[in-house]
């Protein structure tokens, strides 16, 4: 059953293949011989409730520096494709919410990956405080007096933007970092919204687990360890990615996620644990795929396009 599928996504020209997740959907989705169509988010547009896109057939090739080959742009209804890959990456800002709007007008008739209302609802960093006794503690304010009240109760503690990505601004500040005023300042003047501020685990030195779920089961899982000058453990950001198995601990997390996950429609998640401790549930634009499977592990994107086209053929019974 040959699909029709749209990719929103970030300009194709600028991905790096060799860890792109997305890229990896396209390339399981051509073997398949599903019809591919890229766009990017700007391209979309709603008259009078109708969505479309500036859609360019595209042929994708695992080739660095040849990767794709796109035809004439078109712009067609989206109601039209059977699939939607929702794949920008973050900010979650006003235009990542907009697109949910829109895209929000076809789902379900056309399948959207992952629910955009779903994606709207449950920002990363908001969403995993659902299961608070499987977090560290965790404070969600720009309230300075509190900050610095969890920052006495815990000593180390860890600053992040609340919609930010990709390990961008986040900063370690331990118990009598003189630095803790100044980058206060900074975050009060760079971020309209609350922080997120985490107890340290400095156990994070050994690895920040990325771990893929599809249809809220576990389907492949690879430890990101952060370069030895670095807090960070995300791979854009220096991490090395190593083979590995879940822990007893990360497969009762697994266990207490998925009825959430499937609730949601959340056909690809991918959470972050460090040490047992859940810290992030990402649903915007999952990444990891390439990493588990050029480490031995599952072909994640063959897992993801087999729940993809059984719920297409559920829905043409």
């Amino acid at each position: 059953m040959a699909l029709d599928v749209a990719v929103q996504m970030d300009p194709i020209e600028a991905i790096s293949i060799k860890g792109d997740s997305t890229f990896a959907l396209m390339l399981e989705a051509q073997a398949r011989g599903h019809r591919l169509y890229y766009y990017t988010p700007d391209r979309l547009a709603m008259r009078d409730g109708r969505v479309s896109a500036a859609l360019a057939p595209v042929e994708v090739r695992d080739v660095l520096g040849d990767h794709f080959t796109l035809g004439p742009a078109e712009r067609r209804d989206l109601a039209e494709m059977d699939v939607v890959l929702m794949r920008q990456d973050p900010p979650f800002d006003m235009a990542y919410i907009s697109a949910t709007h829109m895209l929000e007008r076809i789902h379900p008739h056309t399948l959207v990956v992952n629910d955009p209302a779903g994606v709207r609802n449950a920002p990363e960093k908001i969403l995993v405080t659902t299961f608070p006794d499987l977090m560290p503690p965790t404070l969600i304010t720009r309230d300075r007096s509190e900050i610095e009240a969890f920052r006495r109760e815990f000593g180390d503690i860890v600053m992040k933007p609340l919609y930010g990505h990709g390990g961008g601004a986040v900063f370690r500040i331990a118990r009598h970092d003189l630095n803790f005023g100044s980058l206060y300042d900074l975050f009060a003047v760079t971020f309209r919204e609350p922080w997120v501020v985490q107890r340290f685990l400095p156990e994070v030195k050994h690895g920040d687990k990325r771990i893929l779920l599809v249809d809220g089961e576990f389907a492949g899982a690879v430890n990101r360890v952060p370069a030895e000058d670095d807090l960070r453990s995300n791979m854009v950001r220096g991490g090395a990615a190593e083979a590995t198995d879940l822990t007893p601990r990360e497969r009762e997390i697994c266990e207490r996620l998925a009825p959430e996950m499937r609730r949601r429609g959340f056909v690809l998640v991918g959470i972050d644990v460090i040490h047992g401790h859940l810290t992030e549930i990402n649903v915007t634009c999952p990444t990891g795929l390439r990493a588990v499977k050029n480490l031995g592990g599952p072909d994640v994107a063959a897992i993801v396009w087999d729940s993809i086209e059984a719920k297409r053929a559920g829905r043409q019974m």
